[in-house]
C-alpha cells in the first residue's frame, strides 16, 4: 500500500517545497514571504487541489498514482528550492530550438533564466547545532535579518552566553551594518570571562561550519503562467507523439484530466508568482531625503560668473566660481529679492543647536583645521566679500537642520532645476523603475561598471561570483529600461572584462538594436587573472552603444565635442596622419594619456626609468610597471613624452627642453597601453585605502568617457555607482548627474567623497578642468526596498477567496488581503480615502515620491503642497488617493 501513495506524497512534497521553501529563520521580508506562501497552501491551494483531483479521477481511480508521477516528472524540472520558477534542469530542445532564431534573425539571444526578474543570492540560514574539536556551539539565527538586495554582506558573530548544563558556546548571528565586524579576539576574551576554553583555530572552524548552509538563487517569474502552460503543452506532445503508440479513448481522457490538473497546478503557482511580480515593480517611497549646497547657495555674495550649464533653453545661465549653476539675473533656481532671507538663514544657521555637529563633519572630511571657528566664515578678506572665499564651498547637510529645510529650500524659484544631481540609496532595479517617470528620455549618457564574474574575495565590495546566466538576467533587468533613460541622442558605455564581455556584447546587440559605436579597450593593473596558459591577462572593455547611432554619430560629428583633443590631434598631425577622417577614430579608441602608472612595493633593482635622458624615479614605496625596454619602445612608436607639469608643455624630443629646467617639474606620460584602474584609492581621489575600492575606476577615464558623450549641462548616470567616480567627475565637468548605490558604503564612501567635491576635491582631474572650483547643490535620499514591501505587506490568514463570478484559479485571490492599506483611511461620507504616510516609515519624502510618480519635476516645496514645473500643486497633508494607490495596493 506504502507504493501506491509514493508518486502522490513525492509530488505534494514537491508542491509544499514550492509554497513553503526550506525552513528559515530570522526577521525579514523574505521570512514573511514563507508565512505568506505557506498559509496560501495549507489553507487554499492544498485543500482546492486535492477536491479537485479527487472529481477529476472518479472515471479512472487507477489512474491516480501515474497521474501524480507524470505531474511530478513534469514539474520537478521547474521548481527550485528558493521557489523561484524557471528551468532548474536543461530546457526541452524543441523549445529552445523554436526561440533562439526566426524568420528575420538567425540568431536570438536565450538563456535558461532569461524569462525571469533576478533578485539576489542568499544563504537560508537556520539556527544550528555543531560540534568542533569537541567544543559545542549554538549559533542563533532566529533574529536575521537577511539581505535587502544583492550587495556583498559578511556574516557576523556576537558571544551571548556558555550554557551551564552542557558548556555549549551560543552565538547571536547577524548581517554585518555599519561597518559591524566579527571581533575574535573580544570573544575569546568573553568566553575565557565565562569559564570557558577556545582557541582561535577552533573558533573560525566553528564560523566556516555555520555559514556552509545553502546559497540559493531568487528569482521572480516574468509570466509564470505563460511559461509553464507552454513548457508543459510542449511535454505532453512529445509523450504523446513519442514511438508508435496508439491511444484508446479513455487512455486520452486520462491524459486530459492531467492536463486539466497540471493548469490548476500552474495557476495556484502563478496567483501567487504574479503577485510577486507585482511588489517587485511597486513603485517605492521615497525615504529619508536631504540637501546638501555649500554656503555660497544661502549666503548672497554675487557670485561672479565663469561657465555655462544647461536650464531651461530660455534662461541665459551662467555659474559662480565654484562652478555652481547661476542664471544671469538672479542664479538658476534661485528666488529674486532673497538677500535678505538668504542672510537671515544664514545667521539662524550659524546659531542652530546642530551647527558643531555640521563644522565637527567638516573638519572630520579634511576642509578646515582644528582652529577653525564660526566666526572666519564672515572674516572679510581683501576685497570685502561678506562671505570669506576660503569657505564660502563649504557643504551644509540638511540632515543636521531639519527645522530649516523648508526655508533653505524656498530660496530657490525653480527647486529641481536648481539641483546638479541626486544620490539614491537603493537596488538599483527599484530605482530605475521607480525614477523612471520622472526622468524619462532626459539622460544623455549612462555608464556603468557592473560588478563581472570574479571570484568573491575579500577586496570586492559587491557579491561578484555570479553564474553566468544569474548575472545576464540582473543586466538585461536593468539594461533594459535603463534603455527608456536615453534621450535620443543618448549613448551608453559598459565596462566588463574577459568573463563577461560575451555576455554584455549580445545584451547591448539585442537591447540597443545594434546601435553598436564602438569597443573601446582599456588597461588595468588590480585584480589581474590569468588564463589557461598562464598568461597575464590585462585588458578591460568598454562597450559603447547609442539608443540611435546615426544621431549620435551626427552629433559628434557636427558639434565641438572632440575640441578637448585639439592638442592630441595637432601631434597626431605632427607625426604625419595620412588618413585625417579616421582621426576622430583614433581619438576615441587609442588616445588616452596618463602618468607612467606604478605599483606599491619598492623593487631593489631597476627603481628608475629614463626617457629623453631624464631620470625618474617612482614614488615613495611604489616601483614603476612598465620594464626600461617598454617604455623605449613606446617612445619610438611615438606613445610616450614628457609633460612639464609647471607650465604644461610636451616634449618629444630631448632637443626641446630648456636648459635649466627642473626634472621635479617633470613626467613621463604614456598612451595606448595604461592603467586605468587605481591600485587602491589614494591613488586617485585621496581617500584612505580601508574603504577597500581596489577596483576604482580612474577620474580620467570618466572624464573621456563623460567629454567623448555629452556637452556641459547634459545629463549623466551611473546606476553601478559604486564609490561615486562617475558623479564626481560629472559634477567637475559641470554636467547634471544621477548616481544609485546599494552598499552600506553609500554613507561612508559615496557621499562624504560628493561633499568633498561640492568643498573641491583637489585630486583626480580637479587640476585640469579650469571651471571647476568646487561648489554644488544635491538631494540624496533612500527608495524603499522589495524587502522591505514584503516586510509590512497584510495578507490575510485565511482560504482562498470565493469570487462567485470566476473560478479560484482564475480570480484574484488576494483581493481581500490589506497589503499596505493600514497606511489609508477610509472617508465613507466623503467617498474618499487619506493616506497616512507615518503608519508606514518615519521620514517619508512625499514631494518627491509624487515627483517620480507623476514624472514631472519640482519647483518648489512647501508644509502644504508641492508644485511641479508646469504649475500643478499637490497637496502634502492629504495627498491624491489615485497617485498613492499603485505604492500601498496593488492589482
Amino acid at each position: 500500500m506504502a507504493q501506491n501513495n509514493k508518486f502522490e506524497k513525492q509530488f505534494l512534497n514537491a508542491l509544499r517545497d514550492i509554497f513553503v521553501g526550506a525552513k528559515v529563520e530570522g526577521d525579514s521580508g523574505y521570512v514573511n514571504l514563507m508565512r505568506i506562501k505557506s498559509r496560501y497552501y495549507e489553507q487554499g491551494v492544498f485543500p482546492q487541489l486535492q477536491k479537485d483531483i479527487t472529481a477529476a479521477l472518479q472515471p479512472f481511480p487507477d489512474f491516480r498514482e501515474e497521474l501524480f508521477d507524470k505531474l511530478f516528472t513534469f514539474f520537478k524540472r521547474y521548481f527550485s528550492e528558493s521557489g523561484s520558477i524557471y528551468f532548474r534542469y536543461t530546457a526541452l530542445h524543441q523549445n529552445v530550438y523554436e526561440k533562439v532564431y526566426t524568420d528575420d534573425r538567425d540568431v536570438i539571444l536565450f538563456w535558461k533564466t532569461h524569462m525571469l526578474y533576478y533578485v539576489k543570492t542568499d544563504r537560508i540560514f537556520t539556527s544550528l547545532n555543531v560540534e568542533v574539536d569537541g567544543v559545542k556551539f549554538f549559533f542563533d539565527a532566529s533574529k536575521m535579518t537577511l539581505k535587502k538586495s544583492n550587495e556583498k554582506r559578511e556574516v557576523v558573530y556576537a558571544f551571548r552566553k556558555v550554557q551551564p548544563e552542557d558548556g555549549t558556546l551560543v552565538f547571536d548571528v547577524s548581517y554585518s551594518e555599519k561597518g559591524k565586524t566579527t571581533k575574535v579576539d573580544d570573544i575569546l576574551k568573553d568566553i575565557k570571562k565565562a569559564n570557558g576554553k577556545l582557541d582561535d583555530e577552533t573558533l573560525n572552524k566553528a564560523f566556516r561550519v555555520f555559514e556552509k548552509q545553502s546559497e540559493v538563487d531568487f528569482f521572480i517569474n516574468k509570466d509564470a503562467r505563460a511559461f509553464l502552460q507552454e513548457q508543459f503543452d510542449l511535454w505532453l506532445y512529445q509523450y504523446l507523439f513519442a514511438g508508435q503508440n496508439v491511444w484508446s479513448a479513455e487512455r486520452l481522457a486520462q491524459l486530459q484530466a492531467l492536463k486539466s490538473i497540471a493548469y490548476k497546478v500552474i495557476d495556484f503557482i502563478s496567483q501567487f508568482e504574479d503577485e510577486l511580480v507585482k511588489i517587485w515593480n511597486k513603485p517605492k517611497f521615497v525615504r529619508n531625503s536631504h540637501y546638501v549646497l555649500t554656503l555660497d547657495h544661502i549666503f548672497h555674495s554675487d557670485p561672479k560668473p565663469v561657465i555655462a550649464s544647461a536650464a531651461s533653453p530660455a534662461t541665459p545661465v551662467i555659474a559662480s566660481p565654484a562652478g555652481a549653476k547661476q542664471s544671469s539675473a538672479e542664479g538658476e533656481g534661485i528666488a529674486s529679492g532673497t538677500e535678505r532671507p538668504r542672510n537671515d538663514i544664514f545667521a539662524r544657521l550659524l546659531a542652530h543647536p546642530n551647527m558643531p555637529q555640521q563644522v565637527q563633519e567638516w573638519r572630520d572630511l579634511g576642509m578646515i583645521g582644528e582652529d577653525f571657528r564660526l566666526e572666519m566664515l564672515t572674516q572679510k578678506d581683501l576685497t570685502g566679500a561678506p562671505l570669506h572665499p576660503q569657505y564660502q564651498h563649504l557643504p551644509i547637510d540638511t540632515k543636521y537642520f531639519s527645522d530649516l529645510e523648508l526655508d533653505i529650500l524656498a530660496l530657490f524659484d525653480d527647486l529641481d532645476a536648481a539641483l546638479d544631481g541626486w544620490l539614491v540609496h537603493s537596488e538599483n532595479y527599484q530605482a530605475l523603475n521607480t525614477l523612471l517617470p520622472k526622468f524619462k528620455e532626459k539622460l544623455q549618457t549612462i555608464y556603468i561598471d557592473p560588478p563581472f564574474n570574479l571570484d568573491s574575495s575579500d577586496q570586492f565590495m559587491y557579491r561578484t561570483n555570479y553564474k553566468d546566466a544569474n548575472w545576464a538576467t540582473l543586466l538585461e533587468n536593468r539594461l533594459r529600461i535603463a534603455k527608456d533613460w536615453l534621450n535620443e541622442k543618448g549613448s551608453i558605455f559598459v565596462r566588463c572584462d574577459y568573463n563577461g564581455n560575451w555576455i554584455v556584447r549580445n545584451l547591448l546587440d539585442d537591447i540597443f538594436e545594434n546601435n553598436f559605436i564602438n569597443e573601446i579597450d582599456v588597461g588595468k593593473t588590480a585584480g589581474k587573472k590569468k588564463t589557461g596558459l598562464s598568461l597575464a591577462y590585462t585588458k578591460d572593455n568598454i562597450f559603447f552603444y547609442a539608443k540611435d547611432a546615426n544621431l549620435v554619430n551626427e552629433t559628434i560629428k557636427d558639434t565641438d565635442r572632440f575640441s578637448f583633443y585639439k592638442e592630441v590631434a595637432s601631434i597626431l598631425e605632427k607625426q604625419e596622419v595620412e588618413n585625417k577622417e579616421k582621426l576622430s577614430d583614433l581619438l576615441l579608441n587609442n588616445l588616452f594619456w596618463v602618468d607612467l602608472d606604478h605599483r606599491p612595493g619598492e623593487r631593489q633593482t631597476n627603481k628608475s626609468r629614463y626617457l629623453l635622458s631624464i631620470e625618474f624615479q617612482p614614488p615613495k614605496g611604489r616601483h614603476w610597471i612598465k620594464s626600461q625596454e617598454k617604455l623605449d619602445q613606446l617612445y619610438q612608436d611615438g606613445k610616450a613624452r614628457i609633460k612639464d607639469k609647471i607650465n604644461k608643455t610636451y616634449y618629444y624630443k630631448e632637443k626641446d627642453i630648456p636648459s635649466g629646467i627642473d626634472t621635479n617639474d617633470l613626467v613621463i606620460q604614456v598612451f595606448l597601453d595604461t592603467e586605468i584602474i587605481t591600485d587602491n584609492w589614494t591613488d586617485i581621489n585621496g581617500y584612505s585605502q580601508s574603504h577597500d575600492f581596489q577596483t576604482e575606476n580612474s577620474e580620467i577615464l570618466l572624464k573621456r568617457v563623460i567629454e567623448t558623450s555629452s556637452n556641459v549641462g547634459d545629463f549623466i548616470f551611473d546606476f553601478f555607482l559604486g564609490s561615486g567616480t562617475t558623479s564626481a567627475v560629472a559634477h567637475k565637468l559641470g554636467r547634471k548627474w544621477l548616481g544609485v548605490e546599494m552598499g552600506e558604503h553609500f554613507y561612508s564612501v559615496v557621499l562624504p567623497r560628493m561633499k568633498k567635491v561640492l568643498a573641491y576635491d583637489k585630486t583626480g582631474i580637479s587640476k585640469e578642468v579650469k571651471e571647476y572650483q568646487g561648489g554644488g547643490f544635491f538631494k540624496y535620499y533612500e527608495l524603499e526596498q522589495y524587502e522591505d514591501v514584503l516586510r509590512r505587506a497584510h495578507y490575510a490568514d485565511a482560504d482562498l477567496f470565493n469570487n462567485p463570478y470566476e473560478d479560484p484559479y482564475h480570480s484574484y485571490v488576494f483581493l481581500r488581503d490589506l497589503k499596505m492599506l493600514d497606511s489609508v483611511e477610509i472617508d465613507e461620507e466623503q467617498n474618499k480615502a487619506h493616506f497616512h504616510p507615518e503608519r508606514l516609515y518615519t521620514e517619508i519624502d512625499l514631494a518627491e515620491t509624487l515627483s517620480q510618480r507623476r514624472g514631472k519635476w519640482i519647483k518648489r516645496i512647501t508644509a502644504e503642497y508641492v508644485e511641479f514645473q508646469d504649475g500643478e500643486r499637490m497637496s502634502l497633508t492629504d495627498p491624491d488617493w489615485q497617485t498613492i494607490k499603485p505604492l500601498v495596493w496593488w492589482q
